[in-house]
């Protein structure tokens, strides 16, 4: 990946505050998907691990992944598979493989699925998402994938947010560092 990339991937970015009821900070991402080099890049940069483990598809989860999972699965030349939240309103319908992601960093469980007829054995799925903070999201999609009979072989982010011993355990890279994000 590029010192170029990285750097705009920093100064694109932007914490907000969303009010005075607010216990946190928001990210920012928007700016990602407006500059076109950024999106022509993200892509590439992103599957660039595990290009030599050869994917079958990419997995990302609702919303961001959706914008971010076609980029990868474009840059490997192999398919892409939504990964629903409940409660969105707007589940497929057809048989749906379900699993809940443990407390997030907001102590939130979330249950995602993903149709069936889009995974199954033989897959060897590659991961997709903007940030992985606590990893509870990607536990819920290995999961998925393990019930599918379908092999992870790991999880690509834009930032990563989390304790190295949760990378490690995930297999996640990242283009950047969310520390680089604060500066």
């Amino acid at each position: 990946m590029s010192a170029d990339l990285t750097a705009r991937l920093a100064a694109l970015f932007q914490w907000i505050d969303p009010g005075p009821d607010a216990t946190h900070l928001v990210s920012d991402i928007s700016g990602w998907w407006r500059d076109p080099a950024v999106l022509a890049e993200l892509g590439p940069a992103l599957v660039a691990p595990y290009r030599a483990a050869g994917p079958t598809v990419v997995l990302a989860p609702a919303v961001t992944g959706l914008l971010l999972g076609p980029l990868a699965a474009t840059a490997l030349g192999v398919g892409f598979v939504a990964a629903h939240k409940s409660g969105d309103g707007r589940l497929p319908a057809g048989p749906l493989t379900w699993a809940q992601s443990p407390p997030d960093y907001r102590g939130r469980r979330v249950d995602l699925a993903v149709r069936d007829r889009h995974l199954g054995p033989g897959d060897r799925v590659l991961v997709v998402d903007d940030w992985v903070r606590t990893g509870a999201q990607l536990h819920a999609l290995y999961d998925i994938c393990s019930a599918r009979g379908a092999e992870v072989l790991g999880t690509a982010v834009v930032a990563v947010d989390c304790p190295p011993e949760v990378a490690a355990a995930l297999r996640v890279t990242g283009l950047i560092n969310a520390a680089e994000l604060n500066a």
